[in-house]
């Protein structure tokens, strides 16, 4: 039997050749594999470069500045960084109200629920039937007592982008502090972060064939924001995150995310021919129901219900396809997805859909093969 076909890019990546060969050279002996942090011998000297040159390169491909860029273990540990490293001052502000969605990725919704039970107020704002979340919703929502929003650029299971341009001004216009999740975002549509205007930025290796274990944050240096560390030991990356920096990790970020910015424009592209390619297929197939905002999502992610038949049968039968019913970090859950909820879908339909999504490695001929062989066991399990 052949190998299943790969439709969940946005639960992670492989690895791309190139960035494997540029890790690889900063691993073993006869490369750069020194502790970055050995400041007394040429190999740490060599470490600290790669790693420096690294963060250089990720700033400049956000426009921000190489001090702004804080590496971390991916974008759940950025998340957690970007609120919990902001709860000392908002306690000592009296600002102790944040603002994030009901469509969070967990990394945002637990930690949430974790500094509720310190003493913090959470405002969960409801999104639209399409999973975008509003500038006038984050107006409305907004307090005198309002320390942070934290909200995704892209929803992970529903490729649904909400206009967080916007949503930072009105944030920094009522002196409130902004964060995304861009993990979904990052390398997909461009960024910048002088003209999105957001205070922290999480993003992550491998949702750009980028390795597993690393990611970042941006955290704006302007009026002075600095975040108290939530890992400590020795200070590291500006006294925010302690810890011996990976530096074959961070060299593959970097390299990883050049890739993707050379790529950008041809990739999405190809990538929205695949998706509306897939979508076509979809329509011939009997009440299936696309949950993801066309007009208003990245190519990259579809999210389908399929009417009449379990969510978790319909996985289990598709053995020539790997997708999933929603957030990877949600697998284990036999809950529907608090996304597709979160929009205003049944349970019955919620638990009847599947996320599909598409990257570098995807071909038409896959498209074709998957949407034929989802088509059979449709009709299979519904008889």
């Amino acid at each position: 039997m052949s190998d299943p076909i790969y439709l969940d890019y946005a639960a992670s990546t492989p690895t791309d050749p190139a960035v494997a060969d540029v890790m690889h050279q900063h691993l073993c002996l006869g490369g750069t594999f020194a502790n970055p942090a050995s400041r007394g011998h040429v190999y740490g000297w060599q470490a600290d470069d790669a790693v420096e040159t690294a963060r250089g390169e990720l700033a400049q491909m956000l426009n921000a500045d190489p001090r702004e860029i804080v590496f971390t273990s991916g974008a759940t540990e950025s998340d957690n960084l970007a609120l919990k490293g902001l709860m000392a001052r908002g306690m000592q502000q009296g600002r102790m109200h944040v603002i994030t969605s009901g469509i969070e990725h967990k990394a945002i919704l637990d930690t949430c629920g974790w500094m509720e039970a310190q003493g913090f107020t959470v405002t969960y704002l409801t999104p639209t039937g399409d999973g975008v979340i509003t500038p006038d919703a984050v107006a409305s929502a907004i307090r005198g007592d309002t320390l942070a929003v934290s909200l995704m650029q892209v929803n992970n299971e529903l490729g649904s982008i909400s206009d967080l341009g916007r949503i930072a001004s009105i944030c920094r216009e009522q002196g409130v502090l902004s964060h995304t999740d861009a993990a979904q975002s990052f390398g997909k549509v461009p960024l910048d972060v002088q003209v999105l205007g957001v205070d922290m930025l999480s993003l992550s290796g491998h949702k750009i064939y980028g390795p597993k274990g690393i990611g970042a944050l941006y955290v704006r240096r302007q009026d002075g924001l600095t975040l108290d560390a939530q890992i400590h030991g020795g200070g590291h990356e500006m006294g925010m995150r302690s810890g011996t920096l990976p530096t074959h990790q961070i060299v593959g970020l970097a390299a990883a995310a050049k890739l993707m910015q050379a790529q950008l424009s041809d990739e999405t592209q190809r990538i929205g021919m695949l998706r509306d390619r897939f979508v076509s297929h979809l329509q011939q197939i009997p009440e299936a129901h696309l949950n993801s905002p066309i007009t208003q999502s990245i190519p990259h992610i579809v999210n389908v219900a399929f009417g009449g038949v379990d969510g978790e049968t319909l996985l289990l039968a598709l053995n020539n396809i790997a997708v999933s019913t929603g957030s990877a970090c949600n697998s284990a859950s036999v809950e529907p997805s608090h996304v597709l909820t979160g929009i205003g879908m049944s349970r019955e339909l919620a638990d009847a859909s599947l996320r599909f999504s598409f990257g570098r490695y995807t071909q038409v001929s896959d498209i074709d093969s998957a949407a034929t062989h989802l088509a059979d066991v449709l009709g299979r399990l519904r008889q």
